[in-house]
């Protein structure tokens, strides 16, 4: 079992920037951010494999940046040059390391509680 503590959320500017850190209990698993905005499905926004592999969604690359500090079990999410389309709930999450480098929601069983980022314009 793995169990991860998404923290950093917050509201900002469209243009400005923010970093998410979500706290796992376990690293041999791909790790990945989603976020769901109201009225819409969960949707895969980057992950990245045990071995540095990463996948990001086509919709935040060149802004956003996955990474993560071994040594303190920690997930990273930086966030630049946010926009309004941006806003929702982000959570974090594993997959066993067999599926892959996945942005499919439904093959990752471990889920964090979630952290708001709001985006005005």
């Amino acid at each position: 079992q793995v169990q991860l503590v998404e923290s950093g959320g917050g509201s900002v500017q469209a243009g400005g920037s923010l970093r998410l850190s979500c706290a796992a209990s376990r690293y041999d698993y791909t790790l990945g951010w989603f976020r769901q905005a109201p009225g819409k499905e969960r949707e895969g926004v980057v992950a990245i494999a045990d071995n540095g592999v990463t996948r990001y969604a086509d919709s935040v690359k060149g802004r956003f940046t996955i990474s993560r500090d071994n040594a303190k079990n920690t997930l990273y999410l930086q966030m630049n040059s946010l926009k309004p389309e941006d806003t929702g709930m982000y959570y974090c999450a594993a997959s066993p390391h067999w599926n892959g480098v996945t942005l499919k929601p439904g093959l990752f069983v471990y889920w964090g509680q979630g952290t708001q980022v709001t985006v005005s314009s």
